[in-house]
């Protein structure tokens, strides 16, 4: 059997075996378009000569610039792992890694690669997620990042295609076209021809307001690549890494498709509520739920990607175990991308209660697991004031963010979002106190509006509970919510019990007991509005 090493170029072996080798144990990772050598603690990545559609690494120039950018575009979220342009200085049979300013004119540079440090086996999130090891939590710090990354970005020129309604249409046109050419099953092809139909329909419907966030600087230099393999474990939490370098088009994209890239991938690998989670901690970061409208036609146009490329790797398989499992993803992703295109379920909940009563802890997991977007009273207060979920208001806002004309304002402001998710074809769950029946009602008239099923999660616990979670909320500190134990004893003494017709509507939660949402409220109820109130609080069974 022949070593595969064989069939790399003479400088790549010798790396890897020569008297130069940059390490005993050193191996190499071939990708479709990379050399990945590992070597003790560093990594060196070289590009292929490829000149591809999608790529061009045909020259030596090329790959430097190539490798420059990587460096540029990686640094911006894991600077920790991309340590420098390294230059491969001959003769071939003996070579070198120099960094790239060191350099001589009289230096024979055989290749250009890019330096990193190597992380260990297993804390890719696609690993950890693969061993059970992930979980939400890890998520929440991954989705700031990535809102940070965005909010960071430089804008794509006004004048370039890249991000364009037409270049967006053309891209999953493409991808449409490449799938129709594969042979595949007759079921295959009818889900195909029936997401060729949807992405035609849908491209012409969104094409004014890909054009409008075009126009208002919402594209830009983005991930690009935003999937498991790409997310990476370090001792300060979840990092984003080797970013698409090769591809302004694919590069300077709109955050929604980044997102989407991430929530596909998580609902591929049979974790959709990790996918929501991710959502909307993005969304409560970045504010941007008017891109919500464009989630869908992302989250197919990523799973059609992932399938594209299982159906040309089927392609090149052959016959035998490879060939079936490409041929198996290619099936899924389709099925997936099916999926994705269809309607979702809309509602609008609202998670009713004073400060402490547990609405935000306790609803997080449930619109999770029934795909839910939340807002936050607490998030949108803060950010009519420019400030960030967690930021500390007192130390940089004069005035108290908790007095009534910013409560007037924050409750408009999350009617508006309420409206928005819901005409996006999300359902949405709204937490904030709620205390008055006028803060209710116009949520309760919007349902009515928009023909979708309203319901009210009450969560309440014993006045010395609530006190010490606020006072312990407090101390801790990093929350969004900064209610004092003063706030709580006015929202005490000023709210307003629920109306017969709204306790018809009304779940009540007691938060000291367990709450199991999947116990506690079945599907089918709460939302049909039963005639009598729902009073049923979780229990230590549930």
């Amino acid at each position: 059997m022949s070593d595969p090493i064989t069939s790399y170029p003479l400088w790549l072996q010798s790396l890897l075996r020569g008297p130069t080798a940059l390490a005993a144990d050193a191996r190499c990772i071939e990708t479709h378009i990379s050399w990945v050598v590992l070597a003790g603690e560093r990594v060196f990545k070289f590009k292929k000569p490829l000149s591809l559609g999608f790529l061009d690494f045909g020259t030596l120039a090329l790959r430097r610039h190539a490798c420059e950018e990587e460096l540029r575009i990686n640094r911006r979220t894991a600077p920790q792992l991309y340590e420098a342009v390294v230059a491969l200085v001959g003769p071939a049979q003996a070579p070198r890694l120099v960094p790239l300013v060191n350099v001589q004119p009289q230096d024979e540079v055989l290749e250009y690669g890019v330096q990193m440090q190597r992380f260990a086996d297993g804390q890719l999130l696609a690993e950890q997620l693969a061993a059970g090891a992930l979980q939400s939590s890890e998520l929440s710090p991954l989705a700031e990042r990535v809102a940070q990354l965005h909010a960071s970005a430089a804008v794509a020129p006004p004048d370039s295609d890249w991000g364009s309604a037409a270049l967006v249409r053309q891209q999953a046109q493409t991808n449409l076209d490449t799938l129709a050419a594969l042979p595949l099953p007759e079921t295959d092809r009818r889900t195909l021809q029936a997401l060729q139909a949807w992405t035609q329909r849908e491209g012409e419907r969104l094409q004014p307001l890909l054009a409008a966030r075009k126009a208002a600087g919402q594209v830009r230099e983005c991930h690009g690549d935003l999937h498991l393999g790409n997310l990476v474990q370090l001792a300060d939490g979840p990092q984003l890494f080797d970013a698409i370098e090769f591809s302004e088009a694919l590069r300077f994209i709109d955050p929604m498709a980044d997102v989407a890239f991430l929530c596909m991938d998580l609902q591929a690998r049979g974790r959709p509520d990790l996918g929501w989670h991710f959502l909307n901690g993005w969304l409560e970061h970045s504010g941007d739920y008017a891109g919500l409208e464009l989630l869908p036609w992302y989250l197919v146009y990523r799973a059609l990607v992932r399938a594209m490329v299982a159906g040309l790797r089927c392609g090149q398989a052959g016959q035998g175990e490879q060939n079936d499992a490409s041929l198996q993803a290619l099936q899924r992703y389709l099925a997936l991308a099916g999926q994705l295109c269809q309607p979702r379920p809309r509602a609008l909940w609202l998670a009713q209660g004073v400060s402490g009563a547990g609405k935000s802890h306790h609803s997080a997991p449930l619109v999770a697991a029934r795909g839910m977007v939340r807002l936050r009273a607490d998030v949108e207060r803060k950010r009519l004031f420019g400030l960030a979920p967690t930021a500390a208001s007192a130390a940089r806002v004069s005035q108290s963010i908790y007095d009534a004309d910013t409560t007037v304002r924050t409750y408009a402001q999350l009617l508006a979002l309420a409206r928005t998710v819901l005409e996006a074809g999300f359902a949405v769950l709204v937490d904030a106190t709620f205390l008055a029946y006028s803060q209710r009602a116009p949520f309760r008239a919007l349902a009515a509006e928009k023909e979708v099923p309203f319901a009210i999660l009450a969560f309440d616990a014993p006045v010395p509970v609530l006190q010490e979670r606020v006072q312990r909320r407090l101390q801790r500190g990093g929350n969004a919510s900064e209610a004092t134990l003063e706030v709580l004893a006015a929202q005490l003494a000023r709210r307003e019990p629920l109306s017969t017709q709204e306790q018809a509507l009304a779940l009540c939660i007691d938060t000291t007991q367990p709450v199991n949402w999947a116990v506690l409220m079945p599907p089918a109820e709460v939302v049909s509005a039963p005639a009598s109130p729902a009073t049923t609080a979780a229990s230590p069974s549930s």
